[in-house]
């Protein structure tokens, strides 16, 4: 389904990932898998072969290069949907402790069947936490994971009080938002919640096979999709206060 390898690997190779004929046949069975359920379940928008290896699997995995990784690092990613960008940072890392955090049901079957399918390519390791991110924070996962990823799924502010209280201290969150978002706007709280932004990084996405994409900075020829990274370094160990309902902090972001 993916367009093919070597094109693949191009693309990669241009943001300093260096994709493997079986890390390739793990994201091809997760694109066919993913437009296969998503007739019956809500996935994705996005169906188009080269945009599914582009602003899923590419997007996802471009953290891995501006943070050092170590084998055994424990990863949750909260608000997952169909994986991303927690699954895709486990295929071409596979040595990394996973686990993906969903509230809804039909994506935690989804994710369930997919693991079992890329298993057998690769293997990875990886937990599945059918939960709110808010309500599961109060037990033995608090403060217990090196890394925890978020991908545009809630305002920077929201996010980090979903996200921080998992992360240890001496941990990074990582939130991968679009264009529109600054740090700013989530600082304040952030930093009530024990973080501080560490590093920040703008990339471009290619729009097409043709394009360069690359950072910000060196854009290339047709720049496309502006991303923007925070890597939130854990410095202190979050209130217990936190985090609140999701009600309460709903009516905080008013």
């Amino acid at each position: 389904m993916l367009p093919e390898f070597n094109i693949a690997k191009e693309i990669f190779l241009k943001y300093d990932l260096k994709l493997t004929e079986k890390q390739y046949e793990a994201f091809d069975i997760y694109a066919e898998f993913m437009a296969e359920y998503n007739e019956k379940v809500n996935l994705t928008a996005i169906t188009k072969p080269y945009d599914i290896l582009v602003k899923h699997f590419l997007d996802s995995a471009i953290p891995l290069t501006y943070l050092e990784f170590e084998d055994g690092y424990s990863l949750l990613d909260i608000g997952t949907g169909a994986g991303f960008p927690g699954l895709p940072m486990a295929i071409m890392f596979p040595k990394l402790k996973l686990t993906l955090m969903d509230a809804n049901g039909k994506k935690i079957t989804f994710l369930k069947e997919l693991t079992e399918k890329i298993r057998r390519i690769l293997p990875i390791e990886v937990t599945i936490i059918q939960a709110r991110a808010e309500d599961f924070a109060r037990g033995d996962l608090r403060a217990s994971f090196d890394i925890v990823t978020a991908r545009a799924v809630a305002p920077l502010a929201v996010l980090s009080e979903y996200a921080l209280p998992y992360v240890k201290v001496g941990g990074v969150f990582l939130a991968l938002k679009g264009a529109s978002e600054s740090y700013e706007q989530g600082a304040e709280i952030t930093e009530e919640l024990g973080g501080d932004l560490a590093d920040f990084a703008e990339y471009f996405l290619p729009v097409n096979e043709n394009t360069v994409g690359g950072t910000a900075e060196t854009p290339g020829e047709t720049p496309g999709d502006l991303r923007r990274l925070f890597i939130i370094e854990k410095t202190n160990i979050t209130p217990k206060k936190y985090p609140r309902s999701n009600a309460q902090i709903k009516k905080a972001k008013k």
